[in-house]
């Protein structure tokens, strides 16, 4: 689950979910480039990281008219905890992977997955708790909802 020894969140308030982000580079180029490889990643993190896909991976590659250096291979994953995302930069060797979830998740089988599956020699995690805000109990969520709504009140 939710290890915080190497993000420094040993207190994690009470949240929505994490969200980790990563800054990947010095990856392979090949990899980033190879549309099927991405999609593959995107197909098999959900399983690693104990998700469930709603929807197959989307992937495709975009090629900036303005700046050709800037093409890359993007893509999502739709899972039923909320969605993972990517975009490369091969020419840059350089990625960006976002895992958002309302629950929590193995963070380091995530990061080592994916910098194994993009021979990442750098990698810039970051890792924040989303909606701290956002109710988990029921009965806290319904008052919030009368408050805000006082035709609802019985």
């Amino acid at each position: 689950m939710l290890s915080s020894g190497k993000f420094g969140l040993e207190n994690l308030p009470e949240m929505f979910g994490p969200h980790l982000t990563l800054d990947l580079s010095e990856c392979d180029r090949r990899k980033l480039s190879d549309l099927s490889h991405i999609y593959d990643l995107l197909d098999e993190l959900p399983d690693v990281i104990g998700m469930h896909k709603i929807t197959p991976p989307y992937t495709f590659i975009y090629r900036p008219g303005d700046n050709p250096s800037e093409w890359g291979v993007s893509g999502f994953v739709i899972i039923a905890e909320s969605h993972i995302s990517i975009h490369t930069f091969p020419d840059r060797n350089t990625a960006f992977v976002d895992v958002f979830s309302c629950k929590q998740f193995d963070i380091h089988k995530a990061v080592d997955y994916v910098v194994a599956k993009l021979d990442a020699h750098k990698a810039d995690k970051k890792l924040s708790g989303r909606g701290k805000e956002y109710p988990r109990q029921v009965e806290a969520a319904r008052e919030i909802v009368i408050r805000s709504r006082p035709s609802l009140k019985q």
